[in-house]
């Protein structure tokens, strides 16, 4: 038994958690001419009120990466991020799992690549030529960054809980006969959890903070013409400078949710500021609520396709192949690739949709894990994903979906059926 004693130290050190590390990259994205604005109708900016920006975290627990990326747009077509993790993973090695490029879904900054399916969607937005030049430049600052994160890794620890903040609103309106339309509704579901996950260094000091919260980036509307991250930016920025550490602000499901001052014409009749307040601080008091944070930290990726009905007699980008097929019963069906991670025994999970929030929080409800935050608009943009109960009321959010009444079903069972079976 003694000359096994050895071989069973060695086993107990290779299978010993590797050390944890993590960094944060943040870079600036800010145009430095007009552009085309995403989010309402065809416009171009006429200057810059705040600047935007690409924030990326990367977490590493020597088995697994991790790159969570944030940027202060609105959409992008599903193919930008494709062409992106592509790169990325040529030039890197990091797999297209472990990649994930989510928007703060600004409505006041510049539109990115081809419309895919949002030229289908919302006919007539998108009839101008695309910006392959700041596309391009983007992608470019983006590669990098990931590759400066990659290179800065340095030992870490984690800390991950939530807050509450009562910053957003239902944004669905309903008349006296039932009419749904878009304006606010105090009586409508809203989600007003905060998902945190702090980033320290050994000592305590903070590396980054990512804050989860549903919320349209919508303060500014379609007459405001000057460049910003409406809402989110503005909040990002506030903690960043208390902090003293970035903060990835990351959407959740914002379908039906925007903020409670939504669509004004300029930033002071639409109390923009106050938002530091009524979010940014609320962030910051649940952020010190944060305790056990830990470096024994597990991380795991994955992926499911969830397929579902298309919207009877929608087209279809023909960029966009691998996002749509046709069922042996000769439907027409919309792929959608939902992504999942683990981080111990708190799971993320996203996709390229703009979600409903009782879909988010009913996952959440069913999840087996501590915490499950939700993170929407995530690689991509394939419309609406509304309630069956919305289908029915109508109104502009399941006139703006390529799915049919549906898709709740589908996406929930499939959702709660793969988180049973996330390793733990």
């Amino acid at each position: 038994m003694k000359h096994l004693l050895p071989l069973l130290l060695l086993a107990s050190a290779s299978t010993s958690a590797a050390e944890f590390r993590a960094s944060i990259v943040k870079i600036d994205i800010t145009p430095s001419q007009p552009k085309w604005l995403m989010g309402y109708g065809a416009r171009q900016s006429t200057g810059v009120h705040d600047r935007i920006h690409h924030r990326i975290l990367a977490l590493d627990d020597g088995r697994t990466p991790f790159y969570l990326v944030s940027t202060d747009v609105c959409v992008f077509s599903p193919t930008v991020y494709d062409d992106l993790a592509a790169r990325v993973q040529k030039e890197t090695g990091i797999p297209p799992a472990s990649l994930w490029w989510t928007v703060t879904h600004t409505h006041s900054a510049p539109e990115v690549g081809p419309p895919g399916i949002y030229a289908v969607l919302l006919k007539g937005r998108s009839d101008h030529p695309v910006d392959h030049e700041y596309t391009n430049e983007i992608i470019d600052k983006l590669v990098a960054g990931i590759k400066q994160a990659r290179a800065q890794l340095a030992p870490a620890r984690i800390a991950i809980g939530t807050g509450i903040a009562f910053a957003n609103i239902n944004r669905r309106a309903r008349d006296t006969e039932g009419r749904i339309s878009l304006g606010l509704n105090p009586d409508g579901p809203a989600d007003r959890q905060i998902g945190l996950i702090r980033v320290e260094r050994p000592g305590g000091t903070p590396i980054a903070l990512a804050a989860n919260y549903a919320m349209h980036g919508t303060v500014l509307g379609g007459r405001w013409m000057e460049i910003s991250g409406d809402a989110q930016g503005i909040v990002a920025d506030y903690v960043e400078r208390k902090l003293g550490a970035p903060m990835l602000y990351i959407n959740g499901a914002a379908g039906n949710i925007a903020p409670i001052y939504s669509v004004y014409n300029d930033p002071k009749s639409g109390h923009l500021n106050q938002f530091n307040v009524l979010l940014g601080d609320r962030i910051l008091a649940a952020n010190k609520t944060l305790s056990g944070a830990t470096d024994q930290v597990s991380l795991w990726a994955g992926e499911k396709i969830v397929e579902s009905p298309r919207k009877a007699g929608l087209g279809w980008p023909g960029d966009m192949p691998t996002y749509t097929r046709t069922d042996t019963a000769g439907r027409a069906l919309v792929r959608m690739p939902v992504r999942f991670a683990r981080i111990n025994d708190t799971v993320l999970w996203g996709g390229p949709v703009e979600m409903f929030c009782e879909i988010a929080m009913e996952v959440r409800a069913r999840s087996p894990f501590t915490n499950t935050f939700f993170f929407g608009y995530t690689n991509g943009w394939l419309g609406y994903l509304p309630t069956k109960a919305a289908f029915a009321e109508g109104g502009y959010e399941p006139n703006t979906s390529p799915f049919s009444d549906q898709v709740e079903r589908d996406l929930t069972e499939a959702v709660v059926t793969y988180l049973e079976g996330i390793p733990r």
